[in-house]
Protein backbone atom coordinates (compact mmCIF):
# COMPACT_ATOMS: atom_id res chain seq x y z
CA UNK A 1 0.00 0.00 0.00
CA UNK A 2 2.56 2.50 1.23
CA UNK A 3 4.47 1.53 -2.22
CA UNK A 4 1.67 2.33 -4.76
CA UNK A 5 1.15 5.56 -2.60
CA UNK A 6 4.92 6.40 -2.95
CA UNK A 7 4.70 5.28 -7.33
CA UNK A 8 2.09 7.72 -7.12
CA UNK A 9 3.38 10.41 -5.57
CA UNK A 10 6.43 10.35 -7.93
CA UNK A 11 4.20 9.90 -11.17
CA UNK A 12 2.58 13.15 -10.21
CA UNK A 13 5.71 14.23 -9.72
CA UNK A 14 6.63 13.83 -13.07
CA UNK A 15 3.62 15.38 -14.52
CA UNK A 16 3.74 18.57 -12.22
CA UNK A 17 7.30 18.83 -13.80
CA UNK A 18 6.51 18.14 -17.14
CA UNK A 19 3.27 19.73 -17.11
CA UNK A 20 2.51 23.06 -14.59
CA UNK A 21 4.09 25.32 -17.02
CA UNK A 22 1.96 24.13 -19.86
CA UNK A 23 -0.95 23.90 -17.38
CA UNK A 24 -0.43 27.55 -16.09
CA UNK A 25 0.10 29.16 -19.44
CA UNK A 26 -2.75 27.70 -20.48
CA UNK A 27 -4.86 28.52 -17.87
CA UNK A 28 -3.57 32.57 -17.86
CA UNK A 29 -5.60 32.70 -21.68
CA UNK A 30 -8.78 31.64 -19.94
CA UNK A 31 -9.06 33.37 -16.71
CA UNK A 32 -8.54 37.16 -15.66
CA UNK A 33 -5.34 37.16 -13.75
CA UNK A 34 -1.96 34.85 -13.74
CA UNK A 35 -3.05 34.45 -10.05
CA UNK A 36 -5.99 33.06 -10.67
CA UNK A 37 -4.20 30.84 -13.03
CA UNK A 38 -1.34 30.02 -10.66
CA UNK A 39 -3.74 28.91 -8.17
CA UNK A 40 -5.81 27.11 -10.56
CA UNK A 41 -2.95 25.06 -11.69
CA UNK A 42 -2.39 24.03 -8.57
CA UNK A 43 -5.05 23.26 -7.56
CA UNK A 44 -5.44 20.83 -10.81
CA UNK A 45 -2.05 19.05 -9.39
CA UNK A 46 -3.92 19.09 -5.68
CA UNK A 47 -6.82 17.45 -7.17
CA UNK A 48 -5.15 14.67 -9.13
CA UNK A 49 -2.73 13.61 -5.66
CA UNK A 50 -6.51 13.40 -4.09
CA UNK A 51 -8.13 10.82 -7.25
CA UNK A 52 -8.07 6.87 -6.13
CA UNK A 53 -7.59 6.11 -9.40
CA UNK A 54 -4.15 4.92 -10.94
CA UNK A 55 -2.21 7.95 -12.81
CA UNK A 56 0.10 5.32 -14.68
CA UNK A 57 -3.21 4.37 -16.49
CA UNK A 58 -3.22 7.92 -17.70
CA UNK A 59 -2.76 8.08 -21.83
CA UNK A 60 -2.74 11.57 -22.67
CA UNK A 61 -1.79 13.94 -19.39
CA UNK A 62 -2.92 17.39 -20.97
CA UNK A 63 -5.98 16.20 -21.69
CA UNK A 64 -6.47 15.07 -18.70
CA UNK A 65 -5.39 18.04 -16.67
CA UNK A 66 -7.26 20.13 -18.77
CA UNK A 67 -10.30 17.92 -18.15
CA UNK A 68 -9.93 18.82 -13.95
CA UNK A 69 -8.82 22.30 -14.80
CA UNK A 70 -12.01 23.12 -17.07
CA UNK A 71 -14.19 21.95 -13.85
CA UNK A 72 -11.88 23.92 -11.48
CA UNK A 73 -12.52 26.91 -13.58
CA UNK A 74 -16.18 26.90 -13.84
CA UNK A 75 -15.99 26.58 -9.90
CA UNK A 76 -14.15 29.61 -9.70
CA UNK A 77 -16.48 31.49 -12.26
CA UNK A 78 -19.22 30.38 -9.82
CA UNK A 79 -17.74 31.42 -7.57
CA UNK A 80 -16.83 34.98 -8.67
CA UNK A 81 -20.26 35.35 -9.71
CA UNK A 82 -21.65 34.34 -6.09
CA UNK A 83 -19.35 36.59 -4.81
CA UNK A 84 -19.93 39.77 -7.50
CA UNK A 85 -24.12 39.16 -6.74
CA UNK A 86 -23.74 39.14 -2.97
CA UNK A 87 -21.46 42.63 -3.00
CA UNK A 88 -23.92 44.24 -5.53
CA UNK A 89 -26.41 43.59 -2.75
CA UNK A 90 -24.61 45.09 -0.27
CA UNK A 91 -24.40 48.22 -2.57
CA UNK A 92 -27.98 48.84 -2.57
CA UNK A 93 -28.44 48.65 1.14
CA UNK A 94 -27.90 51.58 3.32
CA UNK A 95 -24.65 52.09 4.29
CA UNK A 96 -25.58 52.02 7.97
CA UNK A 97 -26.52 48.68 7.50
CA UNK A 98 -23.31 47.06 5.72
CA UNK A 99 -21.64 44.45 7.69
CA UNK A 100 -18.00 44.83 8.62
CA UNK A 101 -15.03 42.89 6.50
CA UNK A 102 -15.06 40.11 8.67
CA UNK A 103 -18.93 39.71 8.73
CA UNK A 104 -18.85 39.93 4.15
CA UNK A 105 -15.83 37.57 4.48
CA UNK A 106 -18.08 34.77 6.54
CA UNK A 107 -21.01 35.68 4.93
CA UNK A 108 -19.01 34.63 1.51
CA UNK A 109 -17.44 31.41 2.66
CA UNK A 110 -21.46 30.57 3.66
CA UNK A 111 -22.40 31.33 0.35
CA UNK A 112 -20.16 29.31 -1.49
CA UNK A 113 -20.33 26.41 0.95
CA UNK A 114 -24.43 26.55 0.31
CA UNK A 115 -23.55 27.25 -3.87
CA UNK A 116 -21.37 23.81 -3.40
CA UNK A 117 -23.82 22.00 -1.46
CA UNK A 118 -27.17 23.19 -3.81
CA UNK A 119 -24.53 21.87 -7.08
CA UNK A 120 -24.23 18.15 -5.58
CA UNK A 121 -28.00 18.29 -5.10
CA UNK A 122 -30.02 16.31 -7.29
CA UNK A 123 -32.45 18.56 -8.64
CA UNK A 124 -35.64 17.31 -6.58
CA UNK A 125 -33.76 17.59 -3.49
CA UNK A 126 -31.92 20.76 -4.57
CA UNK A 127 -35.39 22.53 -5.19
CA UNK A 128 -37.22 21.12 -2.10
CA UNK A 129 -34.28 22.45 -0.20
CA UNK A 130 -34.25 25.92 -1.85
CA UNK A 131 -38.48 25.94 -1.47
CA UNK A 132 -38.07 25.20 2.14
CA UNK A 133 -35.38 26.83 3.89
CA UNK A 134 -35.07 29.85 1.10
CA UNK A 135 -38.78 30.91 0.15
CA UNK A 136 -39.89 29.71 3.26
CA UNK A 137 -42.64 27.18 2.17
CA UNK A 138 -44.29 24.79 4.16
CA UNK A 139 -44.07 21.15 3.04
CA UNK A 140 -47.24 20.22 2.04
CA UNK A 141 -46.90 22.89 0.16
CA UNK A 142 -43.85 22.12 -1.60
CA UNK A 143 -45.02 18.57 -1.66
CA UNK A 144 -47.84 19.75 -3.88
CA UNK A 145 -45.80 22.01 -5.98
CA UNK A 146 -43.40 19.20 -7.26
CA UNK A 147 -46.45 16.46 -7.12
CA UNK A 148 -44.63 14.45 -4.75
CA UNK A 149 -45.51 13.11 -1.12
CA UNK A 150 -44.85 15.33 2.35
CA UNK A 151 -43.18 11.87 3.52
CA UNK A 152 -40.78 12.89 0.18
CA UNK A 153 -40.50 16.41 1.15
CA UNK A 154 -39.20 15.35 4.16
CA UNK A 155 -36.70 12.53 2.87
CA UNK A 156 -35.13 15.36 0.60
CA UNK A 157 -35.00 17.93 3.37
CA UNK A 158 -33.09 15.20 5.60
CA UNK A 159 -31.00 14.49 2.83
CA UNK A 160 -29.61 17.89 2.50
CA UNK A 161 -28.92 18.39 5.49
CA UNK A 162 -27.25 15.35 5.79
CA UNK A 163 -24.84 16.96 3.00
CA UNK A 164 -24.83 20.31 4.44
CA UNK A 165 -23.29 19.01 7.72
CA UNK A 166 -21.30 16.42 6.31
CA UNK A 167 -20.02 19.26 4.21
CA UNK A 168 -19.03 21.44 7.43
CA UNK A 169 -17.26 18.26 8.73
CA UNK A 170 -15.05 17.92 5.68
CA UNK A 171 -14.74 21.38 5.69
CA UNK A 172 -13.21 21.32 9.48
CA UNK A 173 -10.90 18.93 9.17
Amino acid sequence: MATEKLAARNLCETLYSDHHGWLQAWLCKRVSTAHDAADLAQDTFVRLLSRPRDLSAIQNPKAFLTIIAKGLMLDLQRRQRLERDYLDALAALPPALHPSPEERCLALEVLRQLDSLLDALPPKVRLTFMYSRIDGMKQDDIAQLLGISTVTVRAHLARAMRQWVEQQDDDQK
